[in-house]
This record gives C-alpha cells, structure tokens and sequence, in this order.
C-alpha cells in the first residue's frame, strides 16, 4: 500500500461522510412523495402540489413562504419546478427544508430535505474495512453488442423499475475471476453489487464507481470505495437493488459497511 493511495481512500472516505451529512445531504431526507394529476395537500408543507407533462406544479400565497430557488421573493400564484430529469431542474426552499422535484420511469415526486431530520442528528460517522490494495484491480469493460439493456430489478421502496446497464466488467480478486454487469453515464461506469458480507457484516448492497475505460475497456475496480447507497441512510429513497449475476459469492472485505448511530 502506498501512502498516496492510502491518503486519498482517507479524502475520499472523509468526503463521503461530510456530504451525506451535509444540512441537505442523503441523512437529510424526511420525505419522498409521490404526485398526481390533480393539485393536493403534502403533509406538513404549504400550498397545493400536483404533477403534470412538464414536470411539478405548486399553487401557493407569499404568505406560505416557499420560495423558488434563483427567485427574490416568496411564491405567490402557480409555478412549474422542473424535476431532476431535466438538465435546467429547479428547487425550492421553505425556512430550513429544501424541496427537490424528481422524475423517475416518467412518475414525479417532491422530495423534501430537513437539517433537523433524526437521521441526520443521530449520524456518528459510516464503518469501513480499512484500505488495502490488493481490493483494486484491473478490470475490462465490454459493452453489450445492443449497447444498453434494461433489467428489471426490486427497488428499496418495494416496486420493480427497470434499470439501464450497458456492458460487463472482467475482472481477478481474492483469487477469484468475475463479471459485473454496469451501467455507463458519460464516460465512467456504475454498478450495483451484493456479497457474501452482504447483510450480515455490510449493508444488504453497495454501489460501485470505475473510471472510464480507455480504448481495450481497461479500466480498475477499486473495491475499498465500495459504498453505501443513499437508502442506507434514509428510507425514502429509492435505489435499485444488484440485477442478476452481480451477487458475488465470497466476501468483499474493503469498501463502506454499515451507517454508525450515537
């Protein structure tokens, strides 16, 4: 292990457990609620919300205090909060709490963000196996001839959503020689993986970041920052779990484990 190796999992780690403890960070969501067609009351924020083809709406007075993200003044009549799909999204802000539109599989939802949510309170930092060198390893990306594939996996919340993969990932650790199937946004891979540790010694999944694979696919899997997805630190979010084939069947013994509570 090298110290600059060593030194940046620390800055990444120390970064990790800064951001989801962030006033808006992943500990921070209270809500995540579900929109239809015709404009209704969400419990505990003013003003009425409702979805439609362009993303949410919201009828409120200024006296209710929600204020637009970039605006000057508080809300006061009907305005159109474009959700996280689209690349000018907007949010909105009332006191403390910050209010972010989402998109998902065409459905919309205002997720609602609290600095005084008990998870965040209660955060005490997030477990992990110490860096070791030998859990980062070459790796070969080989896209699928189609390009992108959907896979039908549970979520967190319960449903079933289709989630986009495009390739596998070839790779040697612990002596063992595996895929994974993962997923490319822009130029760098994702995926999502359980283990034998899975459940027991380490959340039930965790998610995986490569770099972009150069012109042959290589690219490196660096298991020690294996991390925790945004369910582990509150219910109401709504991750994919592994698709099939990405359950390895020995222990993953680097990465992120468990949300630690005071």
């Amino acid at each position: 292990m090298t110290a600059t190796a060593a030194e940046d999992w620390k800055h990444w780690s120390d970064g990790r457990a800064a951001s989801v403890s962030a006033p808006h960070g992943q500990l921070a969501l209270t809500g995540t609620h579900w929109l239809e067609p015709e404009p209704a009351e969400i419990p505990g924020l003013p003003g009425h919300w409702w979805a439609d083809t362009e993303g949410v709406r919201v009828r409120a007075s200024a006296g209710d205090g929600i204020t637009v993200t970039g605006t000057d003044g508080p809300l006061d009549g009907e305005v159109l909060l474009r959700p996280d799909s689209d690349p000018a999204a907007d949010t909105a802000v009332l006191g403390d709490l910050l209010l972010v539109p989402i998109e998902r599989e065409g459905e919309l939802a205002l997720r609602v963000f609290d600095p005084a949510a008990p998870r965040r309170a209660a955060f005490a930092g997030i477990s992990a196996h110490p860096y070791a060198p030998e859990w980062a390893v070459p790796a070969v990306f080989t896209p699928f001839e189609d390009e992108t594939r959907s896979v039908v996996v549970p979520n967190a919340d319960g449903k079933e959503r289709p989630l986009a993969v495009n390739g596998q990932i070839a790779f040697t650790v612990a002596g063992e020689h595996r895929t994974l199937t993962v997923s490319q946004s822009g130029n760098r891979l994702s995926g999502v993986i359980a283990d034998a540790s899975s459940g027991i010694d380490t959340y039930r999944f965790r998610f995986i970041t490569l770099p972009a694979p150069d012109a042959d696919g290589r690219t490196v899997l660096d298991l020690n920052r294996a991390y925790l997805p945004p369910c582990a630190f509150s219910d109401h979010f709504i991750c994919p779990f592994p698709p099939p084939g990405n359950r390895l069947d020995f222990a993953v013994e680097a990465g992120e484990k468990q949300v630690l509570s005071r």
